[in-house]
């Protein structure tokens, strides 16, 4: 497959630092760049792409086949439906939007123009949860019961990229704190990874460790369609040195667990745990590809055949926002 060329809105540092590499590392390229910071777009421009200080003059770049949106939240939907009327490949970053009103214009964008759309829930693409997948999918485990993930980090208030105001602690960019930033790689992994999407949803947020208003910490339950339960940790109020990032995936015959692969990089570690004996039969995968570089390969692979867009569903990302609505009483 001849590789995509790629555009970017929004070169802040996952960008910079998980999706360009990411482009790289999959044989795509990056074409262009739009950021309305001078230091952004030099940066790209380092990279070998072209600098727009404007979305327009992205969409002018004929070698633009698919773009990725990683601006703040509440800048998706703009970014989107202009992408859209241009007929250009969307991969927009997670949470669709900052409010379920701008993911719903989303949705009927990309359904107007017939465009090809994904949110990007790079955890769907991590190798070691790809091989829980498998095991799911082979009976491993027998029944499934439960999902649980621990997925937090420490947000405080100073944090800045490239020297901008902390954008992620806003509500009016953001749409929220710790649940709205981390829960929805959670929802839509519990769907992905045991086939059965997430259909009750109930939580508590908490705003205690951290001097901002938004959420620093949410604890979700859920039940999916078949009946297993999910819980939820998400939190901006965990010391990046402690733990904080475990999946376990309970059934009848087993649990599957795997630590450290919950986040941008690659690697971590996957076990088995034998129902009856309690023995650990440590699982292998490819530790070196990062989810954002198997995501690309599959967004790309895609663009290319249509027959595999079915992977990839504007409504299904649609039900997750509105899980996350929920999840904050608003629905």
């Amino acid at each position: 497959m001849d590789g995509v060329g790629w555009g970017i809105v929004g070169y802040g540092w996952v960008a910079r630092d998980y999706m360009e590499p990411g482009i790289r590392a999959a044989g795509h390229r990056l074409v262009a760049v739009c950021d309305p910071n001078p230091d952004s777009r030099a940066a790209a421009e380092g990279a070998g792409a072209c600098g727009h200080a404007d979305l327009a003059g992205l969409i002018t770049e004929p070698d633009v086949e698919a773009v990725y949106v990683a601006t703040p939240n509440h800048l998706h939907r703009g970014a989107v439906e202009a992408l859209a009327a241009a007929g250009k490949a969307v991969l927009c970053e997670k949470p669709m939007a900052a409010t379920l009103v701008d993911a719903e214009a989303i949705v009927r964008a990309v359904e107007s123009h017939n465009i090809f759309y994904g949110t990007a829930f790079d955890q769907r693409h991590h190798p070691a949860h790809r091989a829980i997948r498998a095991q799911v999918e082979a009976g491993r485990l027998g029944i499934v019961t439960a999902v649980r993930i621990v997925y937090a980090c420490w947000l405080g208030r100073d944090w800045s990229e490239a020297g901008q105001p902390n954008w992620r602690i806003d509500a009016a960019q953001a749409g929220g704190g710790a649940l709205m930033d981390l829960a929805p790689h959670g929802l839509d992994l519990v769907e992905f990874l045991i086939g059965e999407p997430i259909t009750t949803i109930a939580a508590l947020t908490q705003t205690r460790a951290q001097d901002y208003a938004v959420d620093d910490g949410a604890l979700l339950i859920g039940r999916t369609a078949g009946g297993a339960l999910a819980s939820l940790h998400v939190a901006y109020n965990c010391p990046d040195a402690l733990p904080r990032r475990r999946l376990e995936v309970v059934g009848t015959k087993g649990m599957l667990v795997a630590e450290n692969t919950m986040g941008q990089t690659a690697g971590g570690a996957l076990a088995f745990i034998d129902g009856a004996s309690g023995r650990p039969d440590p699982l292998a995968f490819d530790p070196e590809s990062s989810p954002f570089t198997e995501q690309v390969r599959a967004f790309g692979s895609a663009l290319r055949r249509p027959e595999e867009r079915a992977a990839w569903s504007a409504a299904r990302d649609l039900h997750t926002m509105r899980l996350v609505a929920r999840a904050y009483g608003q629905g």
